[in-house]
């Protein structure tokens, strides 16, 4: 386990490299643009342009959740700072059996899920996180 000073290190580490232009732009993209219902959007998106930014943004944050999983960062320091993974989580929840079934890739955003589910009655916080990130009709 990582000490408090260790811990704010690599978040720090982690937010730099969320203000990159790239990631800060995908990041972006994700939650104000990205609305996927069926895992046919999820390879629509795969097999668009958007694919690099969907890739990043899902890669960055399991990335990331992976160091709290393997004490690298205090899980709760984690999630007092970066509330994104929660919303970025909520968008692909709902999808993450059937993309995991129908990829090759069954461990697709697991450090990302145990994060995020570890939180207390998380359920509706992820509800409202994808009522708030709706397209607006």
């Amino acid at each position: 386990m990582s000490t408090p000073y260790e811990s704010a290190q690599l978040i720090l580490k982690l937010f730099e490299m969320r203000r990159e232009t790239l990631l800060r732009e995908a990041r972006a993209w994700f939650l104000r643009s990205f609305h996927p219902e069926s895992i046919e959007d999820i390879r629509a998106v795969l097999a668009s342009q958007d694919s690099g930014r969907y890739r990043m943004v899902v890669g960055y944050w399991d990335m990331a959740a992976s160091l709290v999983s393997h004490g690298a960062i205090d899980r709760e320091m984690f999630l007092d700072a970066n509330g994104e993974i929660l919303a970025t989580f909520a968008k692909i929840q709902p999808l993450l059996a059937d993309m995991r079934a129908n990829a090759q890739s069954p461990g697709l955003a697991k450090h990302m899920e145990a994060i995020v589910m570890s939180v207390p009655d998380i359920e509706p916080r992820l509800e409202m996180l994808r009522q708030r990130f709706r397209p607006v009709s």
